[in-house]
């Protein structure tokens, strides 16, 4: 079967002209023509726009699209696949900058005064607020939330910076443990975890352990924390929730 410019443009969701470009510097080329010479285009040619039109939507060129088609030793699950790294790789920055915003809006209605350079420099992808935003998601508009967000907005761009690198340095110590082969509920796993439990405590609002279990649990079931916790290790996020539950487990 084979199909007219104008029926593939309105397929795609392009201009006839946009399809015409594409023939002309050899991108999209039309497997045959009807014998008074119009264009038209087969099942094969609709694949390779369906790629053009991925490769487009990710910011390549059209001479790149060109190269990367052109590949004798790419096939059509090579280029999916590195389509959807790319994608994925988008998402997750689309996902960060939606984090920040979030943060911005709250920090606002609080009143954490920082100039814009001053939120860049210290937050950067880091959301200090994320602990308390989850809570209230989980356990509604209680005490917890409320001074959370008290001690919040009373935060200086010095207090913010501390916050971030003392949960930076636990981070660290935490993969190097988890390098190490220990396991998630021995005793340097737990200790570990109960500092995790007194940052919140100290910084945000009082962090029972049933809180810090019901926020490890979200580690795994909310996709947000698994994504963030397994770029920084595969298998991190399991880890973690497994090491929180035996420290609330040991200290009932």
């Amino acid at each position: 079967m084979s199909y007219t410019v104008g029926k593939v443009a309105e397929f795609a969701g392009v201009t006839v002209r946009t399809l015409h470009h594409y023939d002309e510097i050899g991108l999209l080329s039309p497997s045959d023509r009807s014998r008074t010479g119009y264009r038209r285009y087969d099942d094969a040619d609709l694949l390779r726009l369906q790629q053009i039109m991925y490769y487009r939507e990710l910011g390549f060129s059209l001479d790149e699209i060109a190269t990367i088609l052109d590949d004798p030793h790419a096939d059509a699950q090579a280029h999916l696949r590195r389509q959807h790294e790319l994608l994925s790789e988008r998402i997750t920055k689309l996902q960060k900058m939606v984090y920040a915003i979030e943060f911005a809006m709250e920090a606002e209605k609080v009143g954490i005064q920082l100039t814009p350079q001053e939120r860049f420099e210290v937050f950067g992808d880091f959301d200090p607020d994320k602990h308390a935003e989850e809570a209230k998601e989980r356990w509604g508009d209680t005490e917890a939330y409320r001074e959370s967000m008290r001690r919040a907005g009373r935060y200086t761009k010095e207090d913010w910076q501390r916050i971030k690198d003392e949960m930076t340095q636990w981070g660290e110590r935490v993969v190097a443990l988890m390098d190490s082969g220990a396991p998630a509920d021995g005793p340097d796993a737990m200790q570990l975890a109960e500092e995790h439990r007194q940052h919140i405590s100290q910084w945000y609002y009082e962090c029972t352990y049933e809180i810090h279990t019901g926020l490890a649990d979200m580690y795994l079931a909310d996709e947000r924390f698994e994504a963030f916790y397994e770029s920084i290790k595969t298998g991190l996020a399991r880890y973690l929730h497994d090491a929180i539950h035996a420290n609330a487990i040991m200290r009932a």
